[in-house]
């Protein structure tokens, strides 16, 4: 299982706006924390300070659950697929170790094409497949990195809602074990994938984090649970109010 991490933040100014506000967070060991709130509040802020992005104050401490630097243990998944149009699917896949100058481990790339149901797609280029199929082929490259702390800035928003849900099944079981940090304006990906919700909400001197409840099952949550619909709701109406 992937260790904690503690993120102890100053306030953050961006362009001589507060953005994120003095704050402490643990995110739990081998566990999703979905991070919510109105857009432009600081939830990718927060994401590029862990990734190294952005620079952090001096102030600021980052802190691991076995001790060891964060740097170089991080994998990233963003908004849009970013697959490299000229490299098949298999290259775009194995480009970290690429870029790094390292012979990439081309079996345990097509092992997780299967995983991600890309088995045969290999020498695809990006211009063949579906909105889902470069979104799952994205997944595949962040896995691929083999890191055990995972940062996802709204990682499927940019495909339909029936392979939305798909995407999220297949990340739960493919990321169970490591320490995740999702960002999403999508209530019920929230309560699907996450242990614990986090909504962000707008203060004079940066937004501040605050813990939503969740229901009493473990994810990955059915979309139909009573106890899921019941808490998207709530959700809801605590993010139009923030907002």
């Amino acid at each position: 299982m992937a260790p904690s991490l503690n993120l102890s933040l100053p306030g953050i100014r961006l362009g001589g706006r507060a953005v994120l506000g003095a704050a402490t967070l643990d995110f739990a060991a081998g566990e999703v924390t979905a991070l919510l709130g109105p857009s432009g509040v600081g939830k990718s802020t927060l994401l590029r300070l862990l990734a190294g992005l952005l620079p952090l104050p001096p102030e600021a401490r980052i802190r691991t659950g076995d001790g060891a630097p964060l740097a170089g243990r991080i994998a990233w998944m963003g908004q849009q697929d970013l697959l490299l149009p000229w490299l098949d699917l298999l290259n775009n896949v194995c480009l970290g170790a690429r870029l790094r100058g390292q012979r990439p481990d081309r079996a345990r790339a097509r092992q997780l094409l299967d995983a991600v149901g890309l088995a045969g797609r290999e020498a695809a280029r990006p211009a063949e497949l579906s909105g889902g199929m470069r979104q799952r082929g994205a997944l595949a490259r962040t896995l691929m990195e083999d890191r055990p702390f995972v940062l996802m800035d709204e990682p499927f928003s940019a495909v339909d809602a029936p392979t939305r849900h798909r995407l999220q099944s297949l990340a739960a079981g493919l990321l169970r074990g490591r320490t995740v940090l999702l960002v999403t304006h999508d209530p019920l990906e929230a309560l699907r994938l996450a242990h614990r919700i986090l909504v962000l909400r707008p203060a004079a001197e940066g937004a501040l984090p605050e813990d939503h409840p969740m229901p009493d099952s473990l994810p990955p949550r059915a979309a139909r649970d009573p106890a899921v619909l019941a808490a998207q709701a709530a959700l809801l109406e605590r993010l139009a109010e923030a907002a």
